[in-house]
Parts: C-alpha cells; structure tokens; sequence
C-alpha cells in the first residue's frame, strides 16, 4: 500500500509487498536464488527488460523491492537499488557513474573507508579527488574543473559531527552541472532528505540506524532515475547486492525507525548537555546544541540532531585511551547506530593509521572520543560516562 499522501510513520509500516495466496499479515522471506518463467516468450521479454520482474536475487528480489520503496518514499526519490553493505553503495554508486580522466570534489570528513576509496584506490582508474573544508564551504567552487562529475559530502560527518548547508551544495551542484551525493547515515531520512535540497543521489549505511540493533550488514542509494538505472546496470553485473533475508530485517526494521530515532535524539541532547558541562571535556559537538558552529543549519535541514555526540577530552591520545578502559555498561566497537550506545576514541583506532596533520584536517584531535547514544535508561548512560571521565 503506497500512497504519497500517508505521513512518515505509515509509510513506512503500510509499504509492503502485495500478500500472497496466503494472506500473511506480515510480508515473507523470499529466499529464493532465482525465479522461473511461464514460457519462452516471458523469458525473452523479461531479459529484454520490457517487463518489470524479477529474474534473478543479484538483479532483484521481493524483499529488496520492499525495502528499497519505503526508503524511496522516505527520502522523496524515484528509485534505488539495495547493497550488500554501506561501502558496497559508495563503491558501486561512484564507479557506475564515474570514468577515467573524471574529478570528485568531496568533504574532506569523510568516512575513513571512503577516503581510501578515493585516495587509494580511484587514482588506480585516473580519478582524482579534491577535499575541502566542511567549515569553509566557500571554497568548493574553487576547485571544480572541467573534468569534475561528482560533488559529495556526509552531513553530519563521522566522527566529529560536522554540518555543511545542503541548500548550498545543491545551488553549486546546478550551477556547476555536477551530480550531488550526499550520504545520509548519520540523519537517516527521518531527520533529513537531501533531495529536498537538491542531491541527485542520497547513500546511506543501512547497517547503521536503519538495522538499529547491529544485526546485519546493508546499504542502499535513491534518488534520480535516470541515475540509479545506470547505477542498477552495473551492480547486477558485479554482484554487490543485498540479500534478501537482510533486505526483510532491515525493512520491518525501517517500521520503527521513526519512534527509535525520537528516543535515541531525546538521549544523545541530554548526554551533549552533560558532557558541555564536564570539567574534564574540552569542548562538545552535536547538531542540536546552540553551541555548535552549525547550529543554525542544523535547525534548518534537520528535525531533530541525531544519536551522535562527539566530544574533547583533556589530556589527548592517554586520556581517550584511558576513558575507553573505564567505561563499563557503554560497548566499545566501531559500529553505531544500535541500541546500545558505543563509545569509539577515532585517534587511537578507527583513526590510527593517519597522521596527526591528517586527522586535524578532519577535525580529529587526540581527545577526540564519539558516543552513538542508544536506547537505555539515559541517566544510567550519563552516569557510566561520568565514572568514567572521573
């Protein structure tokens, strides 16, 4: 049941698949390799894609298609297409539209995987990446050319919860001709839709809060049609799609996505008050503060700040090490975006591998530590962070 007059929450719990011959209220698993065909014709015509259907999981799936509309609804795109992780959407999403001699102007905080894609590995193919500054936005246009095809950014970014007006980077993208990508893993389309403002494509990590409680891997790109085709044509060729046990996880995960984002938002505000106040804390950054350098964008583009605090604390590379070994109810692991809130120290791990010049560039200092705040008692929260900053 699609309709565009439904609000956020009912589409994303009434966008379902149509019910089978069984009449199941809840949508099945369709774990299925392949599909078959009524004759010769409907072979042929489904391979010469004049009909709609599915062939085969690498193209499509039931449960991929499910998935894929209600984040389509969710982020007013025409189309996408469902991957087997967040990186498999960045990969595939930049080579099906990119080619050798072709320019990127991104962020320079960016995920750390994706900064070796573009820094490791696309110079391989002759593609070169210019990074600028997410606080000084004025200097993007400076470094288009004319071989430039791509302008993309995170906002927020990982890890230091940076903000870039998304409004802006449309108006440079349409002046310029440039397709404009942004990943949205850490707003999720609840808390903000890039194509409103102008993004062509919009990739996210659906590992993250999409899943919401660290059970499986996924990633998906929406946006313009004409885009996700060719973005669609090369991935059912190299092969990173979704599997469709994890596209029905992450689809009746999306059901909740609106009443978890609340909670996980109301947590992460109160935590980023806690932290400001902390003798111990050097400085605080989340969206919703009036004290972040953004604040003002954030109120424009986003509904609520997120689940993602990142905070300084004294005493640098030791003292992040040293809060890590002292917390006891918070995990520590590299994922976000769970139930249960994570605490990572970026310089010590995630991090580690770059300079200090390279991490600054980033806006990671030594004391630099991030909280995905999940879905517990906050106080409890709140109280296992001040043990241990003690």
């Amino acid at each position: 049941m699609k309709n565009d007059n439904f609000g956020f929450e009912t589409q994303a719990i009434r966008n379902q698949l149509e019910r089978t011959q069984y009449l199941e209220h809840s949508v099945p698993l369709y774990l299925t390799s392949s599909f078959v065909f009524e004759d010769a014709e409907d072979m042929r015509a489904s391979f010469a894609e004049e009909k709609d259907r599915n062939i085969y999981s690498r193209y499509s799936n039931p449960n991929n298609n499910e998935f894929i509309s209600k984040v389509c609804a969710m982020e007013g795109a025409a189309a996408g297409f469902a991957f087997s992780s967040g990186m498999a959407a960045v990969y595939s999403t930049m080579a099906a539209l990119l080619s050798s001699g072709d320019h990127i102007v991104s962020s320079s905080s960016v995920f750390g995987a994706t900064h070796s894609l573009f820094i490791n590995y696309f110079p391989k193919w002759n593609i070169q990446t210019s990074y600028f500054d997410i606080n000084q936005p004025e200097t993007i246009e400076g470094l288009i050319t004319p071989d430039t095809k791509i302008l993309f950014a995170e906002s927020p970014t990982n890890p230091a919860v940076d903000i870039i007006d998304l409004e802006l980077l449309g108006n440079i993208a349409k002046k310029h001709n440039l397709i404009l990508i942004i990943d949205n893993c850490f707003a999720t389309p609840y808390l903000q839709q890039p194509i409103k403002w102008g993004a062509h494509l919009v990739v996210h990590s659906a590992t993250k809060l999409m899943d919401g409680q660290g059970r499986v891997l996924g990633g998906i790109t929406v946006g313009d049609a004409d885009l996700i085709q060719k973005i669609y044509l090369f991935s059912r060729l190299t092969g990173p799609a979704l599997s469709p046990f994890n596209a029905w996880v992450l689809s009746k995960s999306l059901e909740t996505l609106a009443i978890r984002l609340d909670r996980h938002c109301e947590n992460a505000l109160k935590v980023a008050e806690f932290l400001e106040n902390h003798p111990q804390v050097n400085k605080v950054k989340y969206p919703f503060l009036k004290s972040h350098p953004q604040y003002e964008i954030a109120q424009k583009q986003m509904k609520l700040g997120g689940n993602i605090v990142a905070f300084e604390i004294k005493g640098g590379l030791e003292a992040g090490r040293a809060f890590l070994d002292k917390i006891k109810l918070c995990s520590l692991s590299p994922n976000l975006g769970d139930t249960r809130t994570i605490v990572t120290h970026p310089a010590s791990t995630t991090h580690s591998k770059l300079s200090v010049e390279e991490r600054l560039a980033v806006s990671i200092t030594d004391g630099l530590v991030r909280v995905s705040v999940g879905l517990e008692t906050v106080i409890d929260v709140i109280a296992d962070l001040e043990q241990a900053l003690s």
